[in-house]
């Protein structure tokens, strides 16, 4: 597994380093086996470190969580913690859904829009927003079941993909403020 650690405005020394990477080489082992690379961010946030760990499956699967603590060490714990967790709750479904196939992406493009904020009080010109950047970005092909898995183990709000069992175009799952999951599938 490749390791890319860094830290915003903090200096992250070679035992830190060592620890991430032992740390994370055995949790990844345990519960997936097929990792292929991690990106370890750590940060200062007012009088807290903060860890941020984003760890990619070979099965196109995201795994992503954050900690918080007043000590840095503490803090990739926090993170840490929280991954293994994820990633036990759906251990045999890593192992065992992406054992056959991999998860097929397709191509899209991706906008950033600027805000309305921009523009202050002042009334816009146009009701066509103004497109600040650009990127390439994957649409996963996914069962609804690994849409929502993929969801939470990302910790993301929202996802989109392609659904494997129709036709239709993309859908959408997405954490509800009453805590469920609900699902968009177009007709």
């Amino acid at each position: 597994m490749q390791y890319q650690i860094t830290g915003k405005q903090i200096d992250i020394g070679e035992a830190l380093q060592t620890h991430v990477k032992d740390g994370l080489g055995e949790m990844v082992a345990k519960y997936s086996g097929r990792p292929t690379d991690a990106n370890v961010i750590f940060s200062k946030s007012g009088h807290e470190h903060v860890c941020e760990v984003i760890i990619h499956l070979s099965t196109g699967m995201t795994v992503q969580a954050k900690g918080h603590d007043h000590d840095i060490y503490a803090a990739f714990e926090s993170c840490q913690d929280k991954m293994e967790k994820q990633l036990r709750r759906y251990k045999r479904r890593l192992k065992d859904h992406h054992r056959e196939r991999p998860v097929e992406q397709t191509g899209a493009a991706s906008y950033i829009l600027a805000s309305s904020e921009e523009h202050g009080d002042s009334e816009p010109e146009s009701l066509q927003p103004m497109i600040i950047a650009e990127m390439e970005t994957t649409i996963p092909s996914l069962t609804v079941g690994e849409a929502v898995m993929q969801m939470e183990l990302a910790g993301a709000p929202v996802l989109v993909f392609r659904n494997e069992r129709s036709d239709e175009g993309v859908n959408i799952v997405y954490r509800r403020e009453d805590g469920n999951i609900g699902w968009i599938d177009p007709k």
